[in-house]
């Protein structure tokens, strides 16, 4: 086959599509319009550049719709070939986005457009988002304002700073009643909270949970509490290996309790392994961190409203 054939083929046939027959279905939560997370039970795609590329954010594996069939399917080009030829005309259906596009002409830069932004402030909308919607505790969202690590969204949803070793903002998490992305242009290196020369290190998967994982601890001293974004860059993992490669560093894997999450938790035991540091796996109580810390808050709730409910013991006069 040409050159210019397979062009063409590559042209009408998007990775969207191979995933749709291959039974993936897309995670709207956790999708923009640049970058849309399918899932497949423990599998995940990543698709880029308007369904031209794809990348496993738990592997190193990339590339075009070709290499896409050759990585599902574990098949040679040949073979790919064939089937990728049988998909030509096939629609992908598209996801229902919840917020229009964004013009990207006269764009600030990724540090200018975070100082745009106010911090959250006491009764924002950002603000009763984390604490009522998230359950995060006043001193935790202080602590995470005083390192400089949130801001306001928009509509009440809140950023969080993901920033490189020299405290450089590279792009932040965002996070919602009805959103939840990551900036667009920006990059996921670390979000971090705590003291930056802590031993302990909380590798979690959201900046929500390494706040709800700080709030269980207590902002436990000498402990740094960290969020990949729920990806795996290589910037990520270069950080990550940074902080571990640190004298008496303690990588302590604080993931999902899924299957993600073991497999996250998988590569830092890895990287421990490298660099010759203590790994611990710490398990949340329930999906993830946050989850977690909303059930203690309704368990607490239901204590303090069951007190309320006894009667009152009263003592009997006597005549």
């Amino acid at each position: 086959m040409e050159k210019n054939e397979l062009e063409e083929m590559r042209d009408r046939v998007p990775c969207t599509v191979v995933l749709e027959q291959a039974g993936f279905a897309v995670d709207v939560n956790e999708s923009t319009r640049k970058a849309v997370k399918y899932r497949r039970g423990a599998e995940i795609v990543i698709v880029i550049h308007e369904g031209r590329g794809w990348f496993d954010p738990l592997s190193d594996a990339k590339g075009d719709v070709f290499r896409l069939v050759e990585h599902l399917d574990g098949v040679l080009f040949v073979e790919a070939l064939d089937r990728i030829a049988s998909l030509v005309g096939f629609v992908p259906k598209e996801p229902v986005w919840t917020r229009p596009a964004r013009k990207s002409a006269s764009r600030s830069s990724i540090p200018e457009r975070w100082e745009q932004r106010r911090k959250p402030w006491r009764g924002s909308m950002t603000w009763r988002y984390l604490r009522d919607g998230r359950c995060l505790p006043e001193t935790i969202v202080r602590a995470a304002l005083e390192s400089d690590a949130l801001r306001e969204g928009p509509y009440g949803s809140m950023w969080a700073a993901h920033v490189d070793a020299d405290g450089g903002v590279t792009g932040w998490e965002e996070r919602g009643p009805d959103w939840r992305g990551f900036s667009t242009e920006g990059s996921k290196v670390l979000f971090r909270l705590g003291s930056l020369d802590s031993s302990r290190l909380c590798v979690t998967e959201a900046a929500i949970d390494a706040m709800s994982l700080a709030a269980f601890e207590g902002l436990r001293e000498g402990s740094l509490y960290l969020s990949t974004g729920g990806g795996w860059s290589p910037a990520t993992e270069a950080a990550v290996r940074r902080l571990a490669a640190c004298p008496g560093a303690e990588l302590v894997a604080a993931t999902d309790a899924n299957s993600q999450g073991e497999t996250f938790a998988a590569r830092m035991r890895d990287i421990a392994e490298d660099a010759g540091c203590n790994w611990f796996r710490l398990t949340p109580p329930a999906e993830d961190w946050n989850e977690a810390l909303q059930e203690r808050k309704g368990q607490e709730k239901e204590k303090r409203e069951s007190r309320r409910d006894l009667p009152h013991t009263r003592r009997s006069r006597q005549g």
